[in-house]
């Protein structure tokens, strides 16, 4: 986990948000528990109040349990939830910018799928009808 905190919202949701990337990245698997909220407390040099807040936001939203005298556990179908609601997020929330985006600069798909390192200086042409010189304006043909 990243140690640096944002003041875009509250550490204990940071807390959250970053064990959710931990479960959606695989690095907590179904059934694994969760670091105890002491260690993540004196790691992160939090109150352990603030981590256990975002460790329960967790159990609200049926992502992690609570064994009594065990610590948390990441729950069974925790990781496919998240991608469903994930998924949701990113079409709902981000994909219209990013659309809006790549509609304002005229990129074609070709140029998305090839990256910027790819990308002709002149989008008119197309990466395979470009001479050599074309696509690489340092190098000259001699």
């Amino acid at each position: 986990m990243d140690r640096e905190w944002n003041d875009s919202q509250p550490i204990y949701r940071q807390l959250r948000d970053r064990v959710v990337v931990m479960i959606l990245d695989g690095v907590l698997k179904e059934g694994d528990p969760l670091p105890s909220v002491r260690n993540v407390a004196a790691e992160y040099r939090v109150n352990p109040l603030t981590v256990l807040k975002g460790y329960q936001q967790l159990v609200d939203e049926g992502l992690v349990e609570s064994k009594r005298g065990l610590g948390m556990f990441v729950n069974t179908g925790a990781r496919e939830q998240l991608l469903k609601a994930e998924r949701q997020k990113f079409l709902g929330e981000e994909w219209p910018r990013v659309r809006a985006t790549i509609e304002r600069l005229g990129l074609t798909a070709t140029e998305l799928l090839n990256g910027a390192a790819h990308a002709t200086l002149n989008p008119s042409l197309d990466d395979a009808q470009a001479k050599p010189a074309e696509r690489n304006p340092a190098k000259k043909e001699r």
